[in-house]
């Protein structure tokens, strides 16, 4: 019988794995196993927060090796990661300059810089891509900003999964999906735009013309001297969860679950409009030319914080204790600028209760259920907000990633948005960049027939709505406290 090898390189902005896929091409059965699974943490160097590339780059290596050692020869190779994050290289393919992590303080005050000079209509025109403070385009302009010199020494700027690419193959290349977070593609041309470049000062040399996803980019050579093809898959790991989200009914949402949570829709068309621009929704690309319109919220970073500022190890009693306590007794705004990177995130939480007048949480099942809360209220407020912009309300929410594991989570956010919730797959970007890696090699003919597989191999967890008590009296106080940070924020 026919088998496919394929293994899928994963990293997200806590963690990477290396995971093995085994397709049975007859009988299309779907076998996954992991073989690596490593920490990936912010490093502090120089006042600054980077990335430990090299360390990243050994893990994935180390992998590797597992799997041919093993006697396994892979067929392919994909490597997807977090979005608007780079790395500038030489004409040797040696590094330049610091790996800078979007979390990074040096972009502060940037964002406001560039609309204030630029204008917020004109660069939403040209990108249609959400204003965050760490986009691309404003790490570019904090660079130029303190390399004011000769650029000559510049030859490539590649995305981080582009990057690994090159380190594995060679080959310098540029994948959409990924490059399209940077908020620096034209919307209309999927290719750079001259005069954002411009605007920065930056040549147009550095900057590889965008590639869709299913390209081989060159080889990796393993130890026993085989070639193994590395393609280009949805390099943006919420590219590639979405690939593998089930999403079988024309009015689903997704919710790609992780250190960051993801809500969009999968559309042909952008959707970049003044009521788009007032949502700050963005269009980031998918796969065959497709949209990703989603909005990007802050997602399980507080918890995560929370636990290590606590020394919180049993998340499963933690998850439990919170659901315990009385709901939406605290809120916040997770999407509050301030919650990006500060150096305590419980001190940011408890100062935004103090500033809106709420009792500040003391116990570490309060933080919690504060977070719950309050993530759940804002993905109704997206869900909203995607129905208001498509048109038509949506009905199904699919959670994937490793969020959707949180069953009390999943609940309440059924229960809130007062929609059915269903969740799964976890490894919703490793199955994606597998499942973009098996049409690539035409082991499977389409996204449709993918899709209907993994909903075969992967059960979903179904919840149903229940009723909250004065919701209505809950969701006016949330709403407050979103247009007030907001305000202040603009």
């Amino acid at each position: 019988m026919a088998v496919k090898n394929i293994v899928a390189v994963d990293l997200g902005a806590s963690s990477g794995r290396v995971m093995l896929a085994t397709w049975q091409v007859e009988n299309r059965q779907l076998a996954l196993k992991e073989i690596h699974r490593f920490t990936n943490r912010l490093v502090e160097q120089d006042g600054h927060h980077l990335w430990d590339l090299d360390a990243l780059e050994q893990e994935i290596l180390t992998g590797l090796h597992r799997i041919t050692d093993s006697g396994i020869r892979p067929d392919s190779i994909g490597i997807d990661s977090w979005g608007v994050d780079y790395v500038l290289l030489d004409a040797a393919g040696k590094r330049v300059d610091l790996p800078y992590a979007y979390r990074d303080h040096r972009t502060d005050g940037v964002m406001a810089h560039a609309i204030a000079e630029l204008g917020v209509e004109h660069i939403y025109h040209l990108t249609g891509i959400q204003f965050l403070p760490f986009n691309t385009l404003y790490q570019l302009k904090a660079w130029r900003s303190a390399n004011p010199g000769n650029l000559d020494r510049i030859a490539h700027f590649l995305m981080i999964p582009d990057y690994l690419h090159y380190r594995l193959t060679g080959s310098v290349g540029c994948e959409y999906t990924n490059a399209s977070t940077t908020q620096l593609l034209n919307l209309h041309t999927k290719n750079w735009d001259a005069s954002l470049l411009a605007w920065l000062d930056l040549p147009a040399r550095w900057f590889s013309t965008p590639a869709q996803p299913g390209k081989t980019l060159g080889a990796w050579t393993s130890p026993t001297g085989d070639a193994i093809p590395v393609i280009t898959v949805a390099t943006h790991d919420t590219g590639s969860a979405v690939v593998a989200a089930p999403l079988t009914e024309g009015d689903s949402a997704y919710l790609s679950s992780g250190t960051w949570s993801l809500m969009g829709i999968e559309s042909d068309v952008p959707y970049h409009d003044t009521r788009a621009l007032a949502a700050n929704v963005t269009n980031e690309g998918g796969i065959n030319g497709s949209y990703r319109v989603l909005k990007n919220i802050m997602g399980m970073w507080l918890l995560q914080r929370v636990a290590l500022e606590m020394n919180i190890a049993d998340l499963p009693a933690l998850i439990r204790d919170a659901s315990a306590l009385p709901p939406f007794t605290r809120l916040i705004n997770p999407n509050d600028d301030r919650f990006i990177n500060p150096p305590s995130m419980c001190e940011a939480i408890r100062a935004f209760c103090r500033e809106h007048q709420q009792s500040e949480p003391v116990t570490q099942a309060e933080f919690a259920r504060c977070i719950f809360d309050s993530l759940a209220l804002l993905y109704r407020r997206v869900l909203l907000e995607l129905g208001e912009l498509r048109g038509t309300p949506l009905r199904q929410l699919h959670i994937v990633g490793g969020g959707c594991q949180n069953a009390f989570l999943n609940q309440l956010c059924a229960d809130v948005c007062q929609i059915p919730v269903l969740a799964g797959p976890v490894e919703a970007s490793t199955l994606g960049n597998i499942g973009c890696q098996l049409m690539a090699l035409d082991a499977v003919p389409d996204l449709t027939a993918f899709r209907q597989q993994l909903a075969e191999s992967f059960p979903l967890q179904r919840y149903i709505p229940r009723p909250i008590d004065d919701f209505a009296g809950h969701w006016r106080r949330f709403e407050a406290l979103c247009h007030a940070t907001e305000e202040l924020t603009v």
